[in-house]
């Protein structure tokens, strides 16, 4: 069963801005109220001579786990039973960002981060009762890239052989888990669409595009460290469980977390300040593999030093599922990556339902003949109904991930042949 904050012991994270005096009755209170696993020096030395650090007993009453606090919190976490992180020390030596990043490492071992007027509870993960590899692909924010990479990892796998199923997780989703199979098709799409619900949900775009079963889960809100505060995600997985897949992929949502234990972790990189801002540095801390998008390599740099994985820069290349006559009158709508080229009509509007409309009639006075669209916002209820009223052809679009600077398929099988 898992413990809240306050059940078990604690790790003390104490500064030498304080006098050894008061941190030590700080230190007793704390004993006596919930107890101690550890205590860990931050640094500062205004109030604190060199001897009290050699001889931590006499000024301190215990000893003192010394050493970069980062790296001392998680092997704490591991060895010491502590259920959570208590923040006794203070700025200079722990301003606001630097409590911040010592608590995704708090996190990362699972223990909760507290102190003095706030508390950030560790995120759940439940177990899910099956054998074969699990995998997530989690993101720093929306529109990063979560479905493109998602959808790739499963294509890769279902060419080698395997058989994998993912399970999706979105704003959108149904109230109870809806399996999609892998021959989901555009009349599937618009049956959905018809019935007032809604046909662009990342596991409809995920059966339809990687031809594999997924399956599509609710959720609601999304807390600081990827928590959300309700979803179906566990039912998901059960029914994923029970189509003998040899492998599940969970996909998380915007910023949150599938909240199911899995062996393996893509994060998506977008903006800057998601990924290393706040809590971002809890969702690098979890993966195996960083994908840094928009070619950004100095983002890169600063995220390699938080993953511990492989971190790569990629960038989404949208791309037509067939082959698309060359005499084509083309239009093209995406949520904003860059249309293929060639396009008489490009749009990056699908998420701008206000400003679309004027991009459909350009597309009908151009006498444009195919539409390409990604499954995405208004993808099917306004562009692809309107395509099939004007009689025009619709071919769905995918965004394709690439590396810039390494084999990122290559990258992908591997992490689930290490399972």
């Amino acid at each position: 069963m898992r413990r809240v904050p306050g059940d078990g012991p604690v790790i003390a994270l104490v500064d030498g801005e304080h006098h050894p005096s008061a941190v030590r009755e700080a230190l007793d209170r704390v004993q006596s109220d919930r107890g101690l696993a550890a205590v860990v020096f931050c640094g500062g030395e205004e109030k604190v001579r060199t001897e009290a650090l050699e001889d931590p007993y006499r000024y301190y009453g215990r000893s003192i786990e010394r050493g970069d606090p980062a790296e001392v919190v998680e092997r704490l976490a591991r060895t010491t039973g502590a259920v959570t992180v208590l923040d006794l020390a203070d700025e200079p030596v722990l301003a606001a960002a630097a409590k911040m990043r010592l608590a995704c490492h708090a996190l990362n071992g699972g223990l909760s981060f507290e102190g003095p007027g706030f508390r950030v509870r560790a995120p759940v993960y439940e177990r899910v009762a099956f054998e074969g590899p699990k995998l997530a692909v989690i993101g720093t924010g929306k529109r990063t890239g979560k479905t493109a990479v998602a959808g790739h990892w499963a294509t890769l796998l279902r060419e080698r052989g395997a058989a994998p199923v993912i399970v999706s997780m979105g704003r959108g989703g149904p109230a109870e888990p809806q399996l999609a199979g892998a021959d989901t098709s555009l009349d599937d799409l618009l049956e959905i669409a018809a019935n007032g619900l809604h046909a662009a949900s990342d596991y409809l775009e995920d059966a339809a595009i990687a031809r594999v079963p997924a399956v599509g889960c609710r959720r609601v809100g999304g807390g600081l460290a990827g928590e959300a505060y309700t979803s179906n995600v566990l039912a998901g997985a059960e029914l994923a469980r029970s189509l003998d897949p040899s492998a599940l992929i969970f996909e998380g949502s915007g910023a949150t977390i599938p909240p199911v234990e899995v062996n393996r972790t893509v994060c998506i990189v977008g903006e800057r300040s998601e990924a290393l801002g706040e809590l971002g540095p809890y969702r690098l801390l979890r993966a195996q593999l960083a994908l840094v998008m928009r070619g950004d390599s100095e983002l890169a740099r600063d995220v390699a030093e938080i993953c511990r994985g492989r971190v790569l820069t990629c960038e989404l290349r949208a791309e037509p599922t067939e082959e698309v006559p060359r005499d084509a009158r083309v239009a093209a709508f995406t949520t904003g990556a860059p249309p293929p080229s060639g396009a008489i009509v490009e749009s990056t509007n699908l998420a701008r339902r206000s400003t679309l409309e004027a991009d459909l009639e350009r597309a009908v006075r151009e006498r444009c003949d195919v539409w390409l669209v990604e499954i995405k916002a208004a993808g099917i209820d306004t562009v692809a109904e309107r395509a099939r009223r004007e009689g025009a052809r619709i071919v769905f679009l995918r965004n394709r991930p690439v590396a810039l600077d390494g084999d990122l398929d290559a990258e992908l099988v591997k992490l689930h042949a290490d399972v």
